[in-house]
């Protein structure tokens, strides 16, 4: 498996360019599965997730053509329906074929998702929205069974015990839009991602408005053609950035920078002593470019994860490395994924001071973090090690970064650009001696699969 050592102690600057959003493009990709004319998708970043759909929706049917940073679908045979456990196993966003195959083929067979190891993320109002249409729904062998008629417009409530679910309303919208008659979707995400989506499905010909807040609605048209579309910067990884410069006390320059989409974050970074600096005053909110500097000394803050317009979860563990070097006590309280903390122990192999009780991680911050070997388990818990490991004395070794690969486009890359020593390696097997072959093997592999 491939790993991360960084020399930490080495101030970032230079200038980048935010790519396009990987929970953004997921949906917008499976919205081709809605028309027989092409869609292209233009700013699609190379990610190990995009590369899982490309091939969910080959496997369903779909000619896919990628090209630089642009990628083209069109749907070739729609008689295919099955989304088999093989190709969704890994990545939990698979779900979000689910409407639009119930809308245009009228079936789907799709094997219940996996994805992050942080907690329990169930479809239920995914196939529950899908019902409300008029979607017949039965579970057999760890595999959805969905059928219709004609989807039927319906009011959907979509409000969760955690908040609104984004895929769930990216799903039931891109069903709806060939529904018969209106949907309303009552406590819909509000997440800018639903907005890009809504441009595209808008530009395909649907009638969707009201994206981008809680209540949306379509009327249902009888077709869609193909269309073009810009996919979004990723609000995630400009924030991810933004921190690493912080948190080296450097200077980054960010094109393509979500402004909008980050004010809770630029909130909280202001309040921390995290300067977010718009350079071109005319620009684009949605995509602008900033300058990231920062205080010397970094003050503590209170973070609570919320549904957008609120804190971004996925952006906590990269927060709490950061708070780490805040003189002071900060408070980070996970409302949205509450066991998602799995990068907790590892920022106290570091030497970070944290203390957590249930949903909530009390952060004593301005010691030092020394380089150590930790262990990556999630995507947004893999960012937040590479961060603490940029600004820990020493080296650190980050263990499992394929993590990294589903969400950040060769991070290592653009963090060598910026003047960090980061580099990618990857172990050599280690010898097995003689008469013990079997059970050294099957060790590794037990240990590797864990």
């Amino acid at each position: 498996m491939d790993k991360f050592r960084i020399q930490g102690g080495y101030r970032l600057s230079g200038r980048i360019r935010v790519e396009g959003a990987k929970n953004a493009a997921l949906p917008l990709m499976a919205a081709s599965l809605l028309t027989d004319g092409e869609v292209v998708l233009d700013n699609i970043a190379s990610l190990a997730d995009i590369l899982s759909l490309q091939k969910l929706l080959t496997t369903l049917g779909v000619d896919v053509r990628v090209s630089d940073s642009s990628i083209s679908m069109q749907t070739k045979d729609p008689n295919a329906i099955e989304a088999p456990y093989e190709l969704v196993r890994t990545m939990r966003a698979s779900i979000c074929v689910l409407g639009p195959m119930l809308a245009r083929r009228k079936r789907a067979v799709i094997s219940m998702p996996g994805g992050c190891a942080f907690g329990d993320r169930p479809v239920d109002l995914h196939l529950r929205g899908m019902e409300k249409l008029g979607a017949r729904i039965e579970m057999r062998g760890g595999y959805i069974h969905a059928s219709c008629d004609r989807l039927q417009g319906a009011t959907v409530f979509l409000g969760g015990p955690y908040g609104s679910t984004v895929l769930g309303t990216a799903n039931v919208m891109s069903a709806a839009t060939l529904a018969k008659g209106r949907t309303v979707i009552e406590s819909a995400a509000c997440e800018p991602e639903i907005v890009d989506l809504a441009d595209l499905l808008n530009a395909m010909g649907a009638k969707i408005r009201g994206a981008g807040g809680p209540r949306i609605i379509i009327d249902g048209v009888d077709e869609l053609a193909g269309a073009k579309h810009a996919v979004m910067p990723d609000r995630i990884v400009a924030g991810t950035y933004a921190i690493a410069a912080a948190i080296t006390n450097g200077e980054i320059v960010i094109d393509d920078f979500p402004y909008d989409a980050l004010l809770a974050v630029i909130d909280r970074l202001s309040l921390i002593g995290v300067h977010v600096h718009k350079i071109e005053p005319d620009a684009d909110d949605r995509r602008c470019t900033v300058r990231v500097t920062s205080e010397r000394q970094l003050r503590p803050t209170v973070i609570t994860t919320q549904p957008h317009p609120g804190f971004p979860t996925d952006l906590q563990a990269q927060f709490m490395a950061l708070l780490c070097f805040a003189v002071g006590n900060s408070v980070i309280t996970e409302k949205i994924y509450p066991e998602r903390f799995l990068h907790v122990p590892e920022l106290s192999r570091m030497g970070a001071q944290l203390l957590r009780h249930g949903p909530t991680v009390v952060i004593t911050g301005g010691n030092r973090l020394i380089g150590a070997e930790v262990m990556a388990s999630d995507l947004r818990a893999s960012a937040s090690l590479v961060l603490a490991g940029l600004a820990a004395e020493g080296e650190t070794v980050i263990n499992r970064v394929y993590h990294l690969d589903r969400g950040y486009k060769r991070m290592e890359e653009t963090l060598r650009s910026l003047g960090a020593r980061i580099e990618r390696f990857r172990d050599s097997p280690a010898p097995v001696q003689a008469g013990a072959g079997m059970a050294a093997g099957a060790t590794q592999s037990m240990q590797e699969d864990g």
